[in-house]
């Protein structure tokens, strides 16, 4: 099934590649509306990862998701991306394959997992920038992306592995005339979950405020508050989103970002709560980016990550999950549409909570090197 829905796209891109390629003849009205467009893209991501201190394992640490093979060329993310944009209608598919849909989307149904981007939406409004979006698309929450080529840092950050990449349901959207502020507000089917939740029966909400100057500014608050336990449990998750990119030149720039979530205790079998109040978790992280010449930069990240309940990232650790995160990068643009990276990656926790096997010894810190090739077309 899975092979039988990738020829079918890959066969509509080979018989509509000539259609893209013809200009559109432009109206003679000077007023009249720009005819749609069908366009195509891709992208590729290979990698190669080499763990020091756990150099037999297979995986790279369970709380990774992006890049998690290890001692092994493989790819992390490939698409094949079909767009179309109407004035009032518009739409994506875009069919992927990886280590980052194996790992990522296990929870999903089989055929479900090769989905990167499914959804159309129409404006609502013929003089406003209003949307209304629906299907499954990539995740508002965070300022990172499954796409590394976007990123400031080849691998991803602790706080973007462990919140959602991707969403499923109905959204909300508008961008103001100045396009300096963005609202938005969804209907979500969960938690990062195109399949609802077994014994979960109640929408998620999800909401944005940006506020950007070009590229100069950006700040973010994205809100999550639904739950991804079975509503027996009556536990209400609350997360927020706070993130800030200030890059006033090409030069330097800096990323700062918190993200703070809480879930209710849940009940007992006797319908008692657990206890009083909420398990939260919180993680910070700073990235900061250098141009060293027009095709090359280098980037460092610290961040930490405390969930000492273990409610995101569980451990079975006295301590739970507190963890320092440290890393610098270095990339290079062989030509535009192909960037070579690689990046030295650190872990120091509180607890050991390292081990290369289930009955080895376990290290309080983790060392890796990856480097990876992007193309995008």
């Amino acid at each position: 099934m899975k092979k039988t829905l990738v020829s079918t796209f890959i066969g509509l891109l080979l018989n509509t590649g000539s259609l893209v390629a013809q200009s559109t003849t432009p109206p003679t009205d000077s007023a009249a509306a720009p005819a749609p467009k069908l366009t195509f893209s891709g992208y590729a991501e290979l990698y190669y990862g080499q763990d020091f201190d756990q150099p037999n394992a297979q995986e790279r640490p369970g709380f990774l998701y992006n890049h998690k093979r290890n001692r092994e060329v493989n790819v992390n993310l490939a698409f094949l991306k079909a767009a179309y944009a109407g004035e009032r209608l518009r739409g994506n598919l875009a069919i992927q394959v990886g280590t980052y849909a194996q790992y990522n989307y296990a929870a999903e149904q089989p055929l479900l997992r090769n989905i990167y981007e499914a959804n159309a939406g129409v404006k609502l409004s013929k003089n406003r920038d209003l949307w209304l979006d629906a299907g499954v698309f990539t995740s508002h929450i965070g300022f990172e992306s499954a796409i590394s080529k976007d990123c400031w840092t080849l691998t991803r950050s602790l706080v973007a592995e462990n919140s959602p990449y991707y969403l499923a349901g109905a959204k909300l959207t508008y961008n103001t005339p100045n396009g300096k502020w963005t609202l938005l507000g969804s209907v979500l089917n969960g938690w990062q979950r195109i399949n609802r939740l077994p014994g979960y029966t109640k929408p998620s909400l999800s909401t944005q405020v940006q506020y950007k100057t070009g590229s100069a500014l950006t700040l973010n608050w994205s809100t999550f508050l639904g739950s991804d336990r079975p509503d027996s449990l009556k536990q209400t998750r609350f997360y927020n989103n706070f993130y800030a990119i200030i890059n006033p030149t090409d030069k330097f720039g800096v990323t700062l970002g918190f993200d703070i979530g809480a879930d209710r205790k849940p009940l007992t079998r006797g319908g008692q709560r657990l206890g009083t109040g909420s398990y939260v978790w919180y993680t910070p992280v700073v990235i900061a980016r250098y141009a060293t010449s027009s095709r090359s930069y280098v980037a460092g990240r610290v961040e930490y990550y405390d969930d000492k309940d273990g409610v995101i990232i569980s451990t079975g650790s006295a301590n739970g999950f507190k963890t320092w995160g440290y890393s610098i990068n270095y990339d290079y643009a062989i030509f535009p549409s192909a960037v070579w990276r690689i990046e030295y990656r650190g872990f120091s926790s509180k607890d050991a909570i390292f081990a290369e096997t289930a009955t080895g010894p376990a290290r309080r810190t983790n060392n890796a090197l990856t480097t990876s090739l992007a193309i995008s077309f």
